[in-house]
């Protein structure tokens, strides 16, 4: 479903929200049940002038630092926009690291984004979403992908992402497409993260015995 917004109702829309935003523009993302949530967003054309739509990104920024998370995607402070905010500088363990071939992966932003597997490999790992607050679920991604998207200036890029960074660009590029991680997760691996800790962070392989899928 897409649903059609004209200029000026997006602009209220954006407007509205943004002045829900706290003393450090930190934005309510909205939880699993928003109906849009489960629409597809619809392409960014230049519908906010530059002034607010920069304001829309800071804010979409913010809330991401507040969560914490290393993506948010406009439809989760609802705003029916194929816009969504990365970054995951996160310090965590090399073990971790090397086993998630996750590297650093600096604030950037993508709008109309679409991607493409770009090998055969593919990887299974523990995701959870801030629309899905308190639960993580296993999904098995692509390991190496091509993405095209454009940047705030409009200007097109296409990139490459393998590992952890494929899996954050898939992931908040399937939130505008409506698709939310659970869709794709292996049903019996969801866990609430309070059990998840309880197991010391438990690989996938550990996952499957304990669990059962």
């Amino acid at each position: 479903m897409n649903t059609e917004y004209t200029n000026e109702q997006i602009i209220e829309l954006v407007t509205g929200i943004l002045e829900t935003a706290d003393e450090n523009l930190v934005l309510p993302i909205v939880q699993l049940g928003h109906p849009l949530l489960r629409q597809r967003a619809i392409p960014y054309t230049g519908q906010l002038e530059q002034p607010l739509l920069e304001e829309l990104l800071e804010a979409m920024r913010q809330t991401m630092y507040d969560a914490p998370g290393v993506g948010l995607a406009a439809p989760q402070v609802g705003i029916p926009l194929q816009i969504a905010v990365l970054e995951d500088l996160y310090p965590i363990p090399e073990s971790i690291a090397s086993e998630r071939e996750r590297e650093p992966l600096e604030y950037f932003e993508i709008f109309n984004p679409t991607y493409t597997a770009a090998s055969e490999r593919t990887a299974e790992f523990y995701e959870g979403c801030l629309s899905f607050e308190g639960f993580q679920g296993v999904v098995t991604r692509p390991a190496d992908i091509t993405a095209t998207y454009n940047d705030r200036d409009g200007e097109a890029h296409t990139q490459s992402f393998s590992g952890w960074q494929a899996r954050i660009v898939q992931h908040e590029t399937d939130h505008l497409s409506g698709t939310v991680y659970i869709d794709k997760a292996k049903t019996r691996s969801l866990i609430n993260e309070t059990e998840l800790w309880r197991h010391e962070n438990m690989d996938v392989a550990t996952a499957k015995k304990v669990l059962n899928f």
